[in-house]
């Protein structure tokens, strides 16, 4: 009898399933949310993107590989930039900054350049990428809890467009190499709102016991606003920002957090006489990793958002007629890069493992893992995945796809189906892997990182290049053994 016929979800002698994981009627079958746009699977059963067959990727360029859909990537782009800020031209407009923290190289730079949205970036080595591509200055933003001297110092001098200050000390390194450089700093304070979003503990960004922000419910807030007035010339205050977690998939705790920001907003106002003209509500807008999330698109974002944001501001805009209204912006990364891309793997070894009495779990291993993606390991993240590179009407098994690593928890997978008859050689794809992939990789076990392939119009390049053993080796210094050393 097959499992779905029995009404339990597990594979005839193989673990359970969660309970969000239904047993597939076609093994073979792509969910749209899941995929690039331009990812279609032939008669043959293998997939394709924008024209080229998963097959000839591998054969031209090896696994494992990350690889984008780049018409995807600016069709989502340009979503957020149009369908995102449309109903925000009732209020007081909208901007869209790019979180580079997703996925940023030198290629994504200008994608995103090129389709008219502001780049957000955490690190100097994020804002190197915007000035080789000469991302405009006045479009860039600076965010990090312990920005350096020399990276503060990098920002002015390429004459940012604002700088999120993260403490008090910060406030006072902005100021000093403002002052020094004789200009002054457009400054955002991150306020801790006190949103918990329903998302993993390490990833929600809002709740008070956590290393970013100023305290609003704790005076900090309304304390770092008074320390940027203070400065005088050496800083302007452009206005408020938060960010209440990642994977959201809904607008509830947004509304929540407007409604704090704009208290704030009024207050410094009233006492200030300063009507901040910017107002950061942060990113994390979920995607589909796997059947069970249903994100919102970027129309439905804005519509719900500019509502919620035109009704926390009514009682300010009713108590302060001259006053222009804040610009609203948003920092999605996630919501962009992570459904354009997906990681091609080839499987190595199939292995059945006894769980229990009389079930098994099949191990899938595949050339790769926590070095291209870690978010399984350190999130406990869950993805789909599918065979790739044939057709397969073999019966479904449920499987765990897992890296080649020396460590128990390099997880790729944690439960899918796959066909029962896979082998070592077949390829198999994983979706929403553009976000946090590459951008968290590494190079545990000394295992050179994948290339970024972008694809288009039937045609692939590489916009990031595979590491080389060189490559891993190339920062060692060699030292003399210790036999030179005696003679």
């Amino acid at each position: 009898m097959r499992a779905h016929e029995a009404g339990i979800l597990h594979a005839e002698g193989y673990g359970a399933a969660p309970q969000w994981l239904p047993f597939p009627q076609d093994v073979m079958e792509l969910l749209p949310q899941l995929w690039p746009s331009n990812v279609v699977r032939d008669p043959s059963g293998v997939l394709s993107i924008a024209g080229v067959p998963v097959t000839d990727i591998a054969r031209d360029f090896g696994t494992a590989a990350y690889v984008v859909d780049e018409d995807d990537f600016r069709s989502r782009a340009r979503a957020f930039r149009d369908d995102f800020t449309a109903p925000f031209a009732a209020v007081a407009g909208a901007d869209v900054y790019y979180a580079g923290k997703a996925f940023l190289c030198t290629a994504v730079a200008r994608w995103v350049m090129e389709e008219g949205l502001n780049l957000d970036t955490c690190s100097g080595g994020e804002l190197a990428v915007a000035q080789r591509v000469g991302f405009p200055a006045e479009r860039v933003a600076l965010h990090g809890n312990n920005k350096s001297v020399a990276e503060l110092r990098q920002a002015l001098e390429y004459g940012i467009g604002r700088i999120v200050v993260d403490s008090f000390d910060e406030i006072d390194r902005v100021a000093a190499v403002a002052s020094e450089l004789g200009v002054t700093a457009p400054v955002m304070v991150r306020v801790t709102v006190g949103v918990e979003a329903h998302t993993h503990e390490f990833i929600a960004t809002a709740h008070e016991d956590q290393k970013f922000g100023f305290s609003l419910a704790g005076g900090q807030a309304r304390a770092a606003i008074d320390a940027i007035v203070a400065k005088g010339e050496s800083l302007r205050l452009l206005g408020l920002h938060s960010h209440i977690g990642s994977q959201i998939f809904d607008t509830s705790g947004f509304e929540i957090a407007a409604r704090r920001l704009v208290g704030l907003h009024t207050e410094v106002a009233d006492e200030h006489g300063i009507a901040m003209p910017e107002m950061d509500l942060g990113g994390g807008y979920g995607i589909a990793y796997t059947s069970e999330h249903e994100p919102l698109t970027p129309g439905q974002l804005g519509t719900q958002m500019a509502e919620l944001v035109d009704r926390e501001l009514k009682e300010f805009r009713d108590g302060h007629p001259q006053a222009v209204l804040p610009r609203i912006s948003i920092e999605p990364g996630r919501a962009i890069a992570g459904p354009s891309a997906f990681t091609l793997y080839e499987i190595g070894t199939v292995k059945d493992v006894e769980v229990s009495h009389g079930v098994l779990r099949s191990y899938v291993s595949v050339d790769g893992g926590m070095s291209d993606n870690v978010r399984t390991a350190l999130y406990g993240a869950d993805y789909s995945c599918t065979l790739a590179g044939r057709r397969s009407d073999a019966e479904p098994r449920l499987v765990r796809v897992v890296g080649r690593h020396c460590e128990s928890g390099d997880i790729v997978v944690m439960d899918e189906y796959l066909p029962g008859d896979i082998v070592p050689g077949d390829l198999i794809a994983v979706p929403g892997t553009g976000a946090y992939c590459r951008s968290l990789s590494n190079q545990y076990n000394h295992t050179p990182r994948p290339p970024v392939l972008a694809v288009r119009d039937g045609a692939t390049r590489v916009i990031v290049r595979r590491e080389t053993i060189d490559d891993l080796l190339a920062l060692d210094v060699d030292e003399p053994s210790l036999s030179q050393e005696v003679r």
